[in-house]
């Protein structure tokens, strides 16, 4: 009965897309956000029918391909996708609503891109071949490149061509590993490629096919020092364009690691301790940490508010690949629900930041103070996404942090040392948020050109946000309390994936 799920979950935003591209221009946004809903339907269908209990890849679907080189279009999702596309689907109604008034100029092509992206991040999560996996994970570089080249900010350009050199250049290295390894294993099926990989490779053709996929994903996730092309995307990005390149797009690189470098270059039953390369594991966890505490003291001193969050990415990330390559069931946990809550929190924080620009039409720290005695209901959101962000216990940010320290803290190949110094990047994270909403949400009020508690004519001052606005941002406060609160439940989802991706570990443990 489900058979074509995952197929429709893409053939539904590329319809839509096409469609967008030929309605009147007042019609497409109505249009991208109703085909957004739909595919949201479709995720919360294959959610509902998913089997939590029995686990593995299911809704499978194998399509065309073709047959002497053994790539077909494949797809399956287990809980690890599962979520990840329920990430997606959740987060793009979100981002296209808030395009509604923002959005004026050629109107129909930022709708249809929105949507293509939308199709190209669902193609990642679904896919089952590692060719169809990379067709998919290098089309998000097309729409996006538009998103950011058209409707950014004024240096929008050098923007997104610096976002789609950096991440394309990487991309290069990870399909030429892909190739190699398809070849060798003579097919390209995720399943039978890592099989075949830590089976039959040598540990030459495995440290090289993991430098291949790290070059790709690191890029993209971004991993220091190949992160400096997200803080200048994030800024010249519109809003909605932001929200989806923190929330999913930077995910399909933490994905990549998680699907392909971490199984076929890591781990491996061949190996003493099931670990093919323990000294690359500690290099990349000494980038995680560099990564962690020089993002979180660079977004200190920001002055412009969507740049410090930008950076607070590079930081957040660090945490998330930290605890994938800690390769123990807490850290890898913790980082796929790491996933989730930053795409929600660093998304949300977005939202908020778009919304005082639209009003203010400046970023910039020392221009706006006290805005919480003109905008109460903004000030609760914005103070709730911050508190989200630092991790405070209670709301979703505190759960995963705290598993991929624990994950560093009990690895067998990191340590307390790592733990350690990762905890720190969490007191920074606490220090530049706190600072943050210190100057902009509390002290008095100042705003630019003098709307101040002092101006005159304060009627004609913005306002508080409305309630298309407070639509937007209530869902993802609903969804940070509930996974605060209540984490157990997806992290029993996913236990049985991590268990699968463990297997060649824990066979050499037994």
């Amino acid at each position: 009965m489900h058979s074509n799920l995952l197929l429709n979950l893409l053939l539904v935003p590329l319809a839509g897309a096409i469609v967008a591209a030929f309605v009147p221009p007042g019609f497409a946004r109505v249009w991208a956000l109703l085909v957004s809903l739909i595919t949201l339907g479709v995720a919360l269908t294959a959610a509902y029918a998913f089997d939590f209990v029995h686990g593995g890849f299911q809704f499978v679907f194998n399509g065309a391909g073709i047959e002497s080189l053994g790539t077909f279009l494949s797809f399956g999702i287990d809980a690890i996708a599962l979520w990840l596309v329920l990430l997606t689907t959740f987060l793009m109604p979100l981002a296209l609503l808030s395009s509604w008034d923002v959005i004026r100029e050629r109107a129909k092509e930022y709708y249809a891109w929105m949507l293509v992206l939308l199709a190209a991040m669902l193609g990642v999560f679904i896919a089952r071949d590692i060719l169809v996996f990379y067709v998919f994970f290098e089309l998000t570089l097309i729409p996006m490149f538009f998103i950011i080249g058209i409707w950014g900010g004024p240096e929008r350009r050098f923007a997104a061509g610096k976002f789609f050199l950096f991440t394309f250049t990487g991309s290069v290295f990870t399909l030429a590993a892909a190739i190699y390894l398809g070849l060798k294993a003579n097919s390209f099926d995720m399943g039978q490629a890592i099989y075949f990989a830590q089976h039959h490779l040598t540990a030459t053709e495995r440290y090289w096919i993991l430098l291949g996929f790290l070059a790709g994903f690191a890029v993209k996730v971004p991993l220091f020092p190949v992160h400096t092309w997200l803080p200048l995307a994030h800024t010249e990005a519109p809003t909605a364009g932001s929200v989806i390149l923190a929330g999913v797009l930077l995910k399909l690189g933490t994905y990549g690691l998680l699907r392909l470098a971490v199984p076929i270059g890591l781990l491996t039953p061949l190996a003493a301790g099931g670990v093919a390369f323990p000294e690359m594991v500690r290099f990349i966890a000494v980038l995680c940490i560099i990564g962690i505490i020089y993002g979180a003291l660079v977004a200190w001193v920001q002055r412009d508010i969507k740049k410090l969050v930008a950076y607070s990415s590079v930081s957040h990330l660090g945490f998330c690949v930290l605890g994938l390559v800690a390769l123990n069931p807490q850290g890898i946990q913790g980082s796929v629900l790491y996933m989730i809550n930053h795409g929600l929190s660093t998304g949300a924080l977005f939202l908020v930041i778009g919304m005082i620009y639209d009003r203010y039409h400046t970023r910039d720290i020392d221009q706006l103070s006290g805005l919480a005695k003109r905008m109460p209901i903004l000030a609760f959101f914005f103070v709730l996404f911050a508190l989200s962000s630092i991790g405070l216990p209670g709301l979703n940010g505190f759960v995963s942090e705290f598993l991929t320290i624990f994950g560093a803290f009990t690895s067998n190949f990191l340590g307390a040392r790592y733990g350690a110094f990762a905890a720190l990047g969490v007191i920074l994270g606490a220090i530049y948020m706190l600072h943050l909403v210190a100057r902009v949400i509390w002290g008095p009020l100042k705003t630019p050109n003098g709307h101040g508690h002092q101006a005159q004519h304060l009627h004609e001052q913005p306002g508080d946000i409305n309630a298309r606005e407070i639509a937007i941002l209530t869902p993802l406060a609903v969804a940070v309390v509930w996974l605060g609160v209540y984490p157990s439940g997806l992290l029993r989802s996913l236990q049985g994936p991590v268990a699968d991706l463990r297997a060649p570990m824990v066979q050499v443990e037994r």
